[in-house]
């Protein structure tokens, strides 16, 4: 009787595991050829998309079926650009002195679950104190609901510059940051920073090429690291299998990020045509972050929200971020999906499509840049990006067609992250 009893155990419990997930979906799009397929069944085994099945078919009788039959499906978005420990608000740069990392880390994992119920099942952060790679190891561990995240810990700067964490604040707290804190003032130092970062569990390297808007310091624009620490970073990055990126709004100094062997260019808004021939020669990536700079430009006109240094910047800055992406798009730059969420509000990632739109991409490319762009320069293409078999089963949905409505994509109604259903509507 005992034997028995085990064997149903060991039964029920194989039949339990082996349960699959079958999502009806009445619109499939199929990112890589921008169709949209009608009635198709994705089945979801364990964390894998198992196959793509034409029709609305029906598996086993434990077998999971969800119901997206009046819904149109595509595969996780991916963000290249957030800051996923905090979010822009009037007292920001008080709380620097007023918050503690626990504070952080606290509020930032209300930040991920809400890019995580947007639609954006995975994101690369690009600065925060550190807290980012506790809050990564968290989502991996499955403690709290988020995006899969590519961190580079804390970003690197030069003494003074807009990564430089010192900037704005009274000569007895500025100290001298170094390399450790990410400010890099040689070749030497930048390579020591990037082994600092790999040692802290970084896995992406970014650096701030050129004076910020937001950072309490003069310039938005001068350019402020030399090729040869530029090289002297990458070089190394490259040795640990890091990808690189860079903070950039002024022209010369994205050109050097470029020569210097930067892989995607942040922001990119003050390029001329010669930095957009330069990028397409170096299959260098520009990252437009529209939304940021549209939400710094709103910001910056009420009273009091910045101190006057940043609202200066802002309002010069932030409204030419469009345009220039609009040209760099015309002219043929290599396009990545990215918008800076922390200077708007996290969960509001997918406004970035609009705005992309109307400069004069089409939906199909600027979804293509969020996934199967952004999954090959993660190198997950061959996991994340498409509704594929064998691809990781990161699955959203919407009501309408956003070939047709692209703010469709802002009211995402269905979730799976690695075939897990994190929401449903």
């Amino acid at each position: 009787m005992k034997k028995l009893l085990t064997l149903s155990f060991v039964l029920c419990t194989a039949l339990l595991f082996s349960q699959e997930t079958y999502l009806h979906c009445g619109r499939l799009l199929d990112v890589k050829s921008g169709k949209l397929l009608s009635e198709k069944t994705l089945v979801v085994s364990g964390k894998k998309i198992k196959s793509v099945q034409d029709g609305f078919v029906s598996g086993r009788s434990n077998d999971n079926i969800i119901d997206l039959k009046d819904k149109t499906v595509l595969p996780g978005l991916i963000d290249m650009h957030v800051h996923i420990e905090g979010q822009s608000n009037p007292k920001r740069y008080i709380q620097r002195f007023t918050q503690n990392e626990a504070d952080v880390a606290l509020q930032s994992t209300i930040y991920a679950k809400n890019t995580l119920m947007a639609g954006f099942t995975t994101v690369r952060d690009l600065g925060g104190s550190g807290v980012n790679i506790a809050l990564r190891k968290a989502i991996n561990s499955g403690i709290i609901d988020g995006p899969r995240i590519f961190t580079c810990g804390k970003a690197i700067g030069t003494t003074g510059g807009h990564a430089d964490p010192s900037n704005g604040v009274k000569k007895e707290l500025m100290g001298d940051p170094g390399p450790k804190e990410g400010v890099v003032n040689s070749p030497e130092d930048g390579k020591k920073a990037v082994r600092q970062r790999y040692k802290n569990g970084a896995d992406v390297i970014k650096i701030t090429a050129t004076g910020g808007v937001l950072s309490v310091a003069k310039s938005g624009q001068n350019p402020q690291f030399t090729i040869e620490e530029i090289k002297a970073i990458t070089q190394t990055a490259k040795d640990y299998n890091m990808l690189t990126a860079a903070h950039a709004h002024g022209d010369e100094g994205m050109q050097r990020a470029i020569l210097g062997g930067i892989k995607t260019i942040e922001h990119g808004t003050l390029m001329s045509e010669e930095t957009m021939d330069l990028m397409i020669k170096h299959n260098t990536y520009l990252v437009p972050t529209i939304t940021a700079g549209k939400q710094a430009t709103e910001n910056a006109k009420i009273p009091g929200y910045f101190p006057e240094i940043v609202a200066q910047k802002a309002l010069e800055i932030g409204p030419k971020s469009q345009s220039t992406f609009g040209k760099a798009y015309k002219k043929g730059v290599p396009i990545a999906f990215g918008t800076d969420a922390g200077v708007f509000p996290h969960g509001e990632n997918a406004r970035e499509f609009e705005y992309m739109v109307e400069a004069g991409m089409s939906i199909t490319e600027a979804l293509q840049s969020a996934t199967i762009t952004n999954a090959m320069l993660l190198g997950m293409e061959k996991s994340l990006g498409q509704l594929e078999e064998n691809f990781l089963a990161d699955i959203i949905a919407v009501e309408d067609n956003p070939l047709d409505d692209v703010q469709t994509l802002q009211n995402v109604v269905f979730v799976m992250k690695e075939g897990k259903i994190m929401k449903s509507e």
